[in-house]
């Protein structure tokens, strides 16, 4: 005990010691912290009622500004607000002001100020801010009395927890500390008797004690790589998201096995141009997100092959590496007939499942012979997936609403594989779904997949409720999965976003001569302001209400005609439907009729109704000036996200559709209703009137989120949804082998001893 009192006294007088220093300094920091959030909220107080105060101040209404300012102070923390519009004249107040305080001395000080009046209820802070706004008199001040109190409680309650605090690690530490002390001296003692018995400290296991031990032994060793593992997983490879972490993931998690992803849309399209063949990106959001994965994944993308010369150039399995200049994984092409493309893409995908699940008042059109051919297509896809899968539990990433039959079909040929299916586009409400004559079938083969993704929870939702109402199975609003058939489908929430940091090509230019080379290709003057919108031509993306707000912008602020354009770069799609006809032809008149009607300087509108490479089309962000979103309805949008990613220079203004998935992520944009066109046009107005400053601000928060939550990170939590599913498969199976094996030797006992008898 002696010798635990040696140790505990001086750690008991150092710990006092450490809080007699502590206590004061965070006394102090809680203080400062204190007052710069009572200065924060002044000035929130004073920006917040700036415009309404000035009016007032502009119609000398004294009862109206003290009615307004009697409304704010309700809140216990405010005192008192006062105006002083003149060092001479009185103040319009809510009560009276501390005696120290008149709107001369008020004058006095500069703006934005505060001091510290001591009053009979105590310390109170008067904080003073200069009215500001437009038509208000530049003398005038908003002075804001804040009661004090509150910091005093505060700082003594924040005093008494620090001092339990340091009397709980004292008493803590004590005790850790005998107790060391003691163990370590008994162990002292233990092992000098043994030395005197000539025994080492050490005595080894003998052969029965270690045949007890070691299965002990071994299931801490597996214990301690499951945690291992779980820790590398779940936390570690968080803190950057790059292609090493997805390939660090695959190789660890997954036992390096090729990830195979199958879409529709190819990343890589081979065009014949006259005597040469031109590649081609295609302008689609699923490949601008996939793209990046299979670079790092180094796996298999099977794909249809649409480009005119794409049979040219894969060899005799339909596979050509891409990209082409530095092959960093495989492209399996499948050939379509016209027949089959028609019906499976054109008729039951874009006629009939994107309208149904894209509320854009477009009725679906659902055929009998379209539904044949959509589920002949899938079946030659599932056909290509277990043609290329190296292992009888491959890795399988869907895309899309062209595939809906296919995570059954993979799972008929392939029971063992992993199958990841993601929903690229919003998922409707069960009585919207219901329209399909098919739904039993669409929602049976999507719960064929191990994991099935959508960008939000809200589609998560619609999903898991259609499910309830359709089909007899489980629906576990708990985990948010599925039971159907004998088998789990986990619904995860998989918000999708861009590669992080862009190809250094894609930044290579500067901005300043995107600015010039971009206005200079399309005829605009050099210091023209500049709006940007990047789609393809389809009745989702709101094209029409864009050009509507730019038109009434023009309407409501006259002086940005001739001063800004608008470019749409629109890529053509869908050209075989009649809606994306009728669509193509609307926009190309309105844009057309509103040059016409704000003519007579630069173009109100230019339509560029063309295909562009990422290059050009990174080109045309960086040039902008603002970028508008204005889609009706969105899974995600990742023209929001690229636009962000490109602006490296930190300006630039988004203007996004509160219809899209990227709006929940980005609340500092300009979020907007495209339905509005006067609040849409009130948005661009603030976007081309907005400082440096605040769009530096907005764009490094933005910037931010997008670095953080980057394409690799949405690829890498659902490949590590899919470790972690894979690892619980494996472990029931050996619970079930144990089991089984368990059984057979128990039934095996008795009729060995019927024998011997």
């Amino acid at each position: 005990m002696r010798l635990s009192l040696r140790f505990v006294i001086p750690l008991l007088l150092t710990v006092a010691a450490l809080a007699y220093l502590v206590m004061p300094l965070a006394d102090r920091l809680t203080f400062r912290w204190f007052m710069n959030d009572m200065d924060i909220r002044a000035t929130l107080i004073a920006n917040t009622i700036d415009e309404p105060v000035a009016s007032l101040v502009a119609m000398e209404d004294s009862a109206r500004i003290r009615q307004f300012f009697t409304r704010i102070t309700q809140d216990e923390r405010l005192y008192a607000m006062a105006l002083c519009t003149s060092p001479t004249s009185a103040a319009v107040s809510t009560g009276p002001l501390p005696t120290e305080l008149s709107c001369a001395n008020v004058e006095g000080l500069s703006t934005p100020a505060r001091r510290i009046v001591q009053a009979e209820q105590g310390p109170l802070l008067v904080s003073v801010r200069p009215l500001t706004a437009d038509g208000s008199s530049m003398s005038a001040r908003v002075v804001i009395v804040q009661d004090m109190a509150y910091i005093t409680r505060r700082s003594e309650e924040t005093k008494r927890y620090l001092f339990y605090f340091f009397v709980g690690l004292g008493v803590l530490l004590s005790i850790v500390t005998v107790v060391i002390a003691q163990l370590s001296w008994r162990g002292w003692i233990q092992g000098l008797r043994a030395l005197m018995r000539g025994e080492g400290l050490l005595r080894p296991a003998t052969d029965s004690e270690s045949a007890e031990l070691r299965p002990i032994a071994d299931d801490l060793r597996a214990l301690i790589r499951d945690l291992e593992a779980e820790h590398q997983l779940r936390d570690a490879e968080q803190l950057a998201w790059t292609p090493e972490t997805l390939r660090g993931i695959l190789d660890r998690e997954l036992h390096g096995q090729n990830v195979i992803v199958v879409s529709n849309r190819e990343p890589y399209i081979h065009v014949r141009k006259g005597d040469s063949i031109v590649v081609q990106r295609p302008a689609s959001g699923v490949v601008t997100a996939i793209e990046p994965i299979m670079r790092a994944c180094s796996g298999t993308w099977i794909a249809h092959g649409s480009g005119t010369a794409d049979h040219e150039v894969v060899d005799s399995h339909d596979r050509i590496g891409v990209p082409l200049d530095r092959p960093e994984y495989q492209l399996r092409r499948v050939w379509l007939s016209k027949e089959e493309e028609d019906g499976y893409y054109y008729g039951f995908a874009n006629e009939g499942l994107w309208p149904l699940c894209h509320i854009s008042h477009v009725r679906p059109t659902f055929r009998a012979d379209d539904w044949r051919q959509y589920q002949i297509v899938n079946e030659r896809f599932a056909a290509a997936v277990a043609d290329e899968a190296k292992s009888p539990d491959p890795i399988v990433l869907i895309q899309d609403y062209h595939f809906a039959l296919l995570p059954r079909m993979i799972r008929r040929r392939l029971p063992a594989a992993t199958i990841i299916t993601f929903w690229h586009i919003p998922w409707p409400n069960p009585e919207a779904f219901a329209i399909c004559p098919w739904r039993t079938e669409l929602l049976d083969g999507l719960l064929g997949s191990s994991i099935l993704g959508f960008h939000t929870q809200f589609h998560c939702n619609n999903f898991v409720d259609t499910v309830d109402r359709v089909l007899e199975a489980r629906a576990d609003r708990e985990t948010f999965s599925v039971s159907y058939k004998g088998k789990t489908t986990a619904v995860r929430r998989y918000p999708i976003s861009v590669a992080w940091p862009p190809l250094a090509g894609l930044l290579g230019k500067p901005v300043a001569e995107c600015r010039t080379a971009v206005r200079a290709r399309h005829g605009l003057p050099e210091n023209q302001l500049l709006g940007v919108g990047i789609d393809r031509l389809d009745y989702t993306k709101g094209i029409e209400e864009r050009f509507r707000a730019v038109e009434r912008l023009f309407e409501l602020h006259p002086h940005w005609v001739g001063k800004f354009t608008f470019l749409q770069i629109a890529a053509p799609t869908r050209a075989k439907i009649g809606h994306y006809r009728e669509y193509d032809a609307r926009v190309r008149e309105m844009a057309a009729s509103i040059n016409i009607k704000f003519g007579g300087g630069a173009p109100a509108i230019v339509l560029a109704v063309e295909h562009h490479e990422p290059d050009s089309v990174f080109e045309h962000y960086r040039a902008a000036d603002v970028c508008f979103v204005s889609s009706l309805h969105d899974g995600m949008n990742l023209v929001a996200k690229e636009f962000v990613a490109s602006r490296d220079d930190l300006a630039g203004v988004l203007v996004l559709s509160q219809f899209t998935g990227a709006s929940r992520e980005l609340p500092e944009a300009l979020i907007v209703n495209p339905y509005d066109a006067d609040e849409c046009a009130a948005a661009l107005h603030a976007a081309l009137t907005m400082t440096p400053g605040m769009q530096r601000a907005r764009m490094q928060l933005m910037r931010g989120l997008v670095q953080e939550f980057n394409v690799f990170r949405w690829a890498g939590r659902m490949l590590m949804d899919a470790a972690t599913m894979r690892r619980r498969v494996r472990l029931l199976d050996t619970q079930q082998a144990d089991r089984i094996e368990r059984r057979d030797r128990s039934r095996s006992i008795p009729a060995m001893n019927a024998d011997e008898g």
